[in-house]
């Protein structure tokens, strides 16, 4: 009986050290193996983390979080326009050829999502938040992005003059360092403006956008923000640091990453590592 109940614990000390192990190698596989520094290199942070993410500072926000394939939308039912979207870059997206959709569809997971009557006769362009220039490298992802989730009142000059460029900048940044880190969206006043039929949907007094890459073991930040308004001008004029777009927005950028580095990066700008 003595040999039994011995045999017992040997058995059982050496499956929790099966299980301890397991344990430990899990949590090591989904860390990224690049170490921390407190001059704004990388650090160990976990690789399933989407550095694009924001979160909202204000508790009481309008808020309904929703995962596309191309794309992460946090929307507000109270305005019904989103919040934010947010999406990473790749080079690779970026030389995908899959065609523009051509219908804009309300999002199936949105309960009185706008439609496209509420746009018609508006004055208003229907605009990308997450551009479907960004999304040509998947049907499925193309489709979502004409989501009205992902679409808001826009200035036509806008939308198609500095709101573009700044786009396609984007893109050549994540040719040039495989992937950038991208949030934009709406800034809306206490009383907005509205237009619809079905749908109140809040018009937007002005856009930011929120954007880090890595380059090297190095990291960079800067936003921008532009009014609702027809013009043109460089996209310098428009550029700012994130603590400044986190101030107007109430939110909280690359949060994920260590804080280290995220203070250090949203406090500045720097012009020429955005080829500005």
């Amino acid at each position: 009986m003595r040999e039994r109940e011995l045999r017992h614990i040997k058995i059982n000390a050496i499956l929790s050290l099966v299980y301890f192990v397991v344990i430990i190698i899990a949590v090591v596989a989904t860390t990224d193996t690049t170490q921390a520094q407190g001059d704004g290199k990388t650090t160990e942070v976990a690789a399933s983390l989407k550095y694009e993410l924001p979160k909202m500072t204000d508790a009481n926000a309008s808020e309904k979080v929703i995962e596309h394939v191309g794309y992460t939308v946090s929307f507000n039912t109270k305005h019904t326009i989103p919040n934010w979207v947010a999406y990473d870059l790749t080079s690779d997206e970026v030389a995908g050829v899959t065609p523009r959709a051509k219908h804009f569809e309300p999002d199936p997971q949105i309960i009185n999502c706008p439609t496209t009557d509420d746009y018609k006769n508006s004055g208003y362009d229907r605009g990308h938040m997450a551009p479907a220039g960004d999304m040509k490298w998947s049907e499925q992802a193309m489709n979502e992005s004409f989501y009205l989730s992902n679409i808001c009142p826009q200035n036509h000059n806008l939308n198609g003059g500095d709101w573009k460029a700044l786009e396609e900048h984007l893109r050549t940044m994540a040719t040039q360092y495989e992937k950038v880190y991208i949030a934009c969206g709406p800034i809306v006043s206490a009383k907005p403006k509205t237009i619809g039929t079905s749908n109140q949907i809040a018009v937007p007094d002005a856009f930011f956008k929120a954007i880090l890459r890595k380059n090297g073991e190095s990291w960079s930040a800067i936003g921008f923000m532009m009014p609702n308004v027809a013009g043109h001008k460089s996209l310098i004029k428009y550029a700012m640091s994130i603590d400044e777009i986190e101030i107007i927005t109430d939110m909280d950028f690359f949060y994920n990453l260590p804080d280290s580095i995220e203070e250090k990066i949203e406090s500045v700008y720097n012009l020429k590592d955005w080829d500005l």
